[in-house]
């Protein structure tokens, strides 16, 4: 059941605040990882590689959680989301990289390494809880 992300958490998506993703391992076991995230203002947007142990995991199994904090208001600015990755996308996934480089190191671009394919893990929330989701 998709579920419109609330308004203040679209501002913490916005914010250079680090986010852990969820994903399921192939024998069930949870994988968490701490990403750079960001949205479309519908979707939480999360930018991987090919390859990575949390790529391999949601195409396997696209339910996925994440968690935010905001270190300037640690409860009201706390965001749990469950989701679906609906879909997982090489299209403008460099710039989006980039982007995101800009937004939480303040780097023009992102440093490719060799032969890394950038996808972008476009997540639908299916439940949101949180600080952000209060008045």
């Amino acid at each position: 059941m998709e579920t419109k992300l609330p308004a203040k958490a679209v501002e913490l998506l916005r914010k250079p605040v680090l986010a852990h993703i969820a994903t399921v391992m192939q024998d069930g076991s949870p994988q968490v990882t701490p990403v750079w995230v960001d949205t479309d203002g519908e979707y939480i947007l999360i930018n991987t590689a090919e390859g990575r142990v949390k790529t391999r995991n949601v195409k396997r199994n696209p339910r996925v959680a994440v968690s935010m904090t905001d270190p300037e208001s640690p409860w009201a600015g706390s965001l749990w989301a469950r989701g679906t990755v609906v879909e997982i996308t090489t299209a403008g996934a460099n710039d989006h990289i980039s982007f995101l480089a800009k937004k939480y190191t303040g780097a023009e671009r992102y440093n490719f390494r060799p032969g890394e394919v950038r996808v972008i893990l476009k997540i639908r929330p299916d439940s949101i809880s949180g600080g952000v989701t209060r008045g």
